[in-house]
């Protein structure tokens, strides 16, 4: 391969390099010198922001959407293995979310943030990358059909309910438009 694509192929395996990227706002001679170590690219910094460049250059612009969704709280929920899930005739029992082995379920101490709406694995992404740079742990999280599902600690909920909204009204658009 060449050093071009062997440099887009070490940003995309960085989404946080393609963002900056799009964005417009990655300091070339940085991110190469950082890509040269880190990225294992065999070839000088120099070499390797030119191809930085080149690769904005096809790029996308970064932009975002307000995506449609209205965004829930519900305290007192837990994780949980299915075999201490307990699934009844109330459907106010039923597991919020499973995953393997694994479910949210409606006995707690997390809160869960549920969007509603225009959400699918994006959102989650923006929600989960914004939650983590507010020093939010999740407890678990998922996305299916128009709904989305977020759990925190019950003590990080109203902190959380406030950058799931956030991060929905400016969802990334893989597209640049």
């Amino acid at each position: 391969m060449s050093l071009a694509a062997d440099t887009r192929e070490a940003v995309r395996e960085r989404p946080f390099l393609l963002d900056a990227l799009r964005a417009g706002v990655l300091n070339y001679s940085a991110a190469a010198a950082w890509l040269a170590v880190e990225g294992d690219l065999d070839g000088d910094a120099d070499a390797i922001a030119t191809a930085l460049r080149r690769f904005r250059g096809d790029l996308p612009a970064y932009a975002t959407d307000d995506r449609a969704a209205s965004v829930t709280m519900r305290s007192g929920v837990g994780v949980v293995s299915d075999d201490e899930s307990t699934t009844g005739s109330d459907p106010d029992d039923d597991p919020l979310l499973r995953v393997a082995g694994a479910a949210v379920v409606p006995s707690g101490s997390h809160t869960a943030l549920l969007a509603t709406g225009e959400v699918d694995a994006a959102a989650l992404s923006a929600a989960l990358s914004r939650l983590d740079a507010a020093d939010v742990a999740v407890a678990a999280a998922g996305v299916a059909g128009d709904s989305l599902a977020v759990v925190v600690d019950r003590r990080d909920g109203a902190t959380a309910l406030r950058v799931v909204e956030g991060a929905l009204e400016a969802v990334p658009s893989a597209d640049g438009e």
